[in-house]
């Protein structure tokens, strides 16, 4: 008796898709995403080519972020944002005259730092935010990033009356540094091409530039 087609998938040679282990989809999506808009700046990188670059469905993309905007947010962002708030906080507990203001600079510039070269696609948006929508800088979280930026800035006014400094413009000076930072991270490959120096001569280049550049200024 002739035998009827089988159900069976291991009988026509077909696989099914490996099981991820959980949090794998995200972690995948949170790569590309950080690739992809290092490459590319925000409003033209689609959240197709985020989940093809990430090996998973447009839909998970969907489930885990909701929206192109919510994953810019969560990748480049957020790690951004955090570092501001944790330095804030260690700010906060310093105390001036038992504090090693060199030592605090390494720390502030060695992480900003850290974090600007590991997340580049922020910069590019930053660059370009002129060009986004109001919708979209709220969405994104560049709104986030100028009130991180806000913070500094308060930071740094806090730290120039600690000194007995006066400035009209009490901000600048965190602005500066952090555009510093910024221009050495964004224009590496233009500065070293494929030979930059190593990470910590940069850092210590950077600690010296704001010691004695700004926190050590004439008024």
């Amino acid at each position: 008796m002739p035998q009827g087609r089988s159900t069976n998938r291991r009988s026509t040679g077909e696989k099914s898709a490996p099981r991820r282990a959980p949090g794998e989809a995200r972690r995948l999506l949170l790569e590309a995403a950080r690739d992809l808009f290092a490459r590319r700046d925000y409003r033209s990188t689609t959240t197709r080519e985020i989940a093809e670059a990430a090996g998973v469905t447009e839909y998970l993309l969907f489930r885990h972020f909701g929206s192109k905007a919510g994953l810019f947010r969560e990748a480049l962002v957020l790690p951004f944002t955090n570092f501001v708030d944790e330095f804030g906080a260690t700010w906060q507990a310093v105390v001036p005259e038992e504090t090693d203001e060199k030592e605090l600079a390494r720390q502030f510039v060695g992480r900003l730092y850290d974090v600007l070269v590991d997340h580049r696609g922020l910069l590019l948006t930053l660059v370009a935010a002129d060009g986004l929508s109001e919708e979209d800088i709220e969405s994104a979280g560049i709104a986030d990033i100028r009130r991180a930026l806000t913070l500094l800035g308060g930071i740094s006014g806090e730290g120039m009356s600690l000194r007995g400094m006066h400035s009209g413009q009490p901000d600048l000076p965190a602005h500066s540094t952090v555009a510093m930072i910024v221009g050495m991270v964004a224009l590496r490959s233009t500065f070293f091409g494929n030979s930059p120096p190593p990470r910590e001569a940069i850092v210590d280049e950077l600690v010296q530039a704001i010691l004695h550049g700004f926190l050590h200024r004439q008024d």
